[in-house]
């Protein structure tokens, strides 16, 4: 059967909707034919009223009725493509954050918090720009060059005045399109910069007060901040002297123009009201200048849209859409299962590893021995670059990830917690959503009812107005992970941060084996695989033993393990090394 991922395309971005730009294209494109109409209408009607001496009202009434549709068009072009442009921004933003939650964690976490933010807010935005701005340049070119056209059709030699500076005119252009770019790009990735610096410092605030070091941290997430600047300011100078440029071109051209539309006048070539249409057509002729916007957009839209790609090109997990068999015991099967880090170092190397139906096994080894790496693959929240995990006989890579999540529940050393009150953390999960009174139970027996109670307004207090401590939210993480029972519970050092007394509640709870089949323990202490049914000892992300607590005690080797592990968890995810 054919895998199915999550949409994938190879364009940069996807296709914008068809139907506003069309309508943007043919309001600009009409609101251009109107200005270039309405001269040669206004030249006829100064001609009459100068030949016949009376008012030409059928002449006047078809020069306002073009007026009026050139500012309809104009406005309909300003709602059409500003709502067109929204929903582009949204819908690119949706779309690329999809491909980002769609693919193996480790590839997303490939991209800062701060640049990820970026890369989907600011960059999204300037991109979704684009599309717009190119149906509307069909108007704006369409202007300068009809008019110019006129002004050949009235007069070939004030066209040709006019054809004078164009070449100049192109070469500003050109190096405003080029110099833009650069400086957008590099505009862009210093704020990315600034961003993930600021993420960096909110996310390990705590290692912050405790070291003294804000003046520092605000110091570096600010250091950007001069090139941001600089990048600016180049970005400002290129306009600015294209605008100069511009600003001084175009007059002496205008000027060009009307000195010789009045030498024709004066010998008789030109009436009255063909110069004065020569004079709205050679305003509108000098009107390239209002190209030097648009293609400076086009040119930031183009450089947003490369920062975008990278998460557009991230590969989603694939599977065949199969599930695990109904009333299956839990079984976890891993068979020479590899994963290498990006320069081929082996991270886990010929892992096999069977772990019955119902049984706890809990993982030791040294601090990056691969535990919380097996923890990752045992779960399939990252694939093995070679070998097999199955669930119940199934490979994980063939079970529907939705399906896959009811079946396999994470507790993790920081969990993060979801949803407006604590009653709603603990709901938060895939599957149907636990009632009250099973969100009761899972905190009663992840130990966390007593204190939950005690908060101001309960199960139903903000998450944001409740004071917790490291264990009280490893704890709310645990009543998460008992709230949506499953084939197989997995504990990534998920009780580090509690006590003694509370670590045994939670033990027990596992022991009843209520809440889950199969349990894999990520354990730091001794007292945790004491309690498991077997221990699977890693070492250099091999196996090196796999039996029970107490035969693995008896080599002083394993002893040395639980001498030299950390009593907490590992560093908050996301934070930044020099802060761990």
């Amino acid at each position: 059967m054919p895998g199915r991922s999550a949409p994938r395309s190879d364009r940069p971005l996807p296709a914008p909707a068809t139907a506003p730009l069309a309508v943007v294209l043919l309001c600009s494109v009409g609101a251009a034919l109107a200005a270039l109409a309405l001269p040669a209408v206004l030249g006829h009607t100064l001609d009459t009223l100068l030949a016949d001496r009376r008012v030409p009202w059928p002449a006047l009434l078809g020069a306002a009725a073009l007026a009026v549709a050139e500012t309809v068009l104009d406005a309909a072009v300003a709602v059409v493509g500003g709502t067109a442009t929204a929903r582009y921004t949204a819908r690119l933003r949706t779309d690329t954050l999809h491909r980002v939650l769609h693919t193996a964690p480790h590839r997303a976490r490939a991209f800062p918090a701060g640049d990820l933010t970026t890369r989907l807010t600011a960059n999204a935005a300037e991109a979704a720009a684009v599309p717009v701005a190119l149906a509307t340049a069909a108007g704006t070119v369409l202007l300068p060059l009809g008019g110019i056209l006129c002004l050949f059709l009235v007069d070939p030699w004030t066209g040709l005045a006019l054809l004078v500076g164009v070449p100049l005119f192109a070469l500003v252009l050109r190096a405003l399109v080029r110099d833009t770019a650069r400086a957008a790009t590099d505009y862009q990735r210093e704020q990315a910069a600034i961003a993930t610096r600021l993420t960096e410092a909110v996310d390990g605030i705590d290692t912050v007060r405790a070291a003294g070091t804000a003046h520092h941290e605000r110091a570096r997430a600010l250091e950007p901040l001069g090139r941001l600047a600089a990048h600016g300011h180049r970005t400002w100078r290129v306009q600015g002297r294209a605008a100069a440029a511009a600003a001084a071109l175009l007059p002496l051209l205008t000027l060009l123009v009307l000195a010789v539309a009045g030498v024709r006048l004066s010998r008789g070539a030109l009436t009255a009201g063909e110069v004065l249409a020569v004079a709205r057509y050679a305003v509108l002729a000098v009107g390239l200048g209002a190209l030097t916007g648009a293609l400076a957009a086009v040119s930031r839209g183009r450089a947003a849209a490369a920062r975008l790609a990278p998460l557009r090109r991230l590969p989603a997990r694939t599977h065949r859409g199969l599930t695990p068999p109904p009333g299956g015991p839990g079984e976890l099967r891993m068979r020479n299962v590899c994963v290498r880090s990006e320069d081929g170092t082996p991270l886990l190397d010929h892992v096999d590893l069977t772990v019955p139906g119902g049984a706890t096994v809990a993982v030791v080894g040294p601090s990056g021995g691969g535990k919380s790496l097996l923890a990752a693959v045992a779960g399939r929240l990252r694939d093995p670059d070679h070998g097999t995990v199955t669930l119940d006989g199934v490979p994980l890579d063939g079970i529907d990830p939705s399906a896959l999540r009811t079946e396999v529940t994470y507790a993790f050393a920081r969990p993060a917690l979801l949803g407006p009150t604590v009653s709603d953390a603990i709901a938060f999960g895939a599957g149907p959503a636990p009632g009250p009174r099973e969100i009761s139970d899972a905190a009663r027996a992840a130990a966390a009812d007593d204190f939950i109670t005690l908060l101001p307004q309960g199960y139903h207090t903000p998450l944001d107005r409740a004071p917790l401590s490291g264990g009280e939210r490893q704890r709310l993480g645990l009543a998460r992970a008992f709230a949506h029972p499953g084939r197989l519970l997995i504990l990534d050092d998920a009780t580090s941060s509690l006590d003694t007394a509370t670590e045994r509640l939670v033990q027990r709870a596992l022991a009843r084996g209520r809440h889950h089949s199969t349990r894999i323990v990520v354990a730091h202490r001794v007292s945790s695989a004491a309690a498991a049914d077997s221990v699977v000892w890693l070492e250099g992300g091999r196996v090196r033993a796999h039996g029970r607590h107490p035969d693995l005690w008896q080599d002083p080797d394993y002893r040395a393990v639980f001498r030299t592990l950390p009593a907490t968890g590992s560093a908050r995810p996301g934070e930044p090394e020099h802060l761990r």
